[in-house]
């Protein structure tokens, strides 16, 4: 179960922006030298034609970049900001590919699918706040607000921070008018 945490977004960006940096400069240097081994060990003297070892060497660099980041780094404390990011994306996109359901049954009143929305309106904004775009979340205040004083009415607590799969698997069950 995700939930969302609230995050300095000043200090998120700077945190993920160091961790962008290492990772590229693991990727930079391991496709560098997996590019000279490649050429060095099957290349041609001379330098013609060497290009597909050079960027079979760049790929074996991204591939190895990737399960390093994936199987070594991704446990650990200090890559926990971007972590957290790739993970209220992803469960924002869990709530995106159901969005058709999730609005259907906020129009037939289902409190699963209310909740589920209010729980994206919340991910989103602090998504953009995250990444320090204000002017996209800007034109969801609207709907925002709406979503908010409907569940106010209905007595429905507001600070939907969690992501229940429930919600998701009762939402899909929600018929969509054609």
């Amino acid at each position: 179960m995700f939930e969302i945490t609230p995050l300095n977004p000043e200090l998120y960006r700077q945190q993920t922006r160091r961790i962008t940096l290492l990772v590229a400069l693991i990727f930079i240097a391991l496709a560098m030298l997996l590019s000279t081994l490649s050429v060095q060990l099957f290349g041609e003297p001379g330098g013609e034609s060497n290009f597909r070892w050079n960027l079979l060497g760049v790929l074996a660099g991204l591939v190895l970049t990737v399960a390093l980041v994936r199987w070594q780094l991704w446990s650990r404390p200090w890559m926990a900001p971007a972590v957290y990011g790739w993970q209220l994306k992803r469960n924002l996109m869990r709530v995106t590919n159901v969005m058709h359901h999730v609005r259907a049954g906020v129009a037939q009143g289902d409190e699963s699918a209310i909740r589920l929305l209010r729980f994206y309106h919340l991910g989103v904004s602090q998504m953009h706040q995250l990444d320090g775009n204000s002017s996209d979340l800007s034109q969801m205040v609207r709907e925002i607000d709406q979503h908010r004083e409907l569940m106010e009415a209905r007595g429905l607590e507001v600070e939907q921070t969690r992501l229940d799969p429930v919600w998701l698997e009762a939402v899909r069950r929600i018929e969509v008018p054609r």
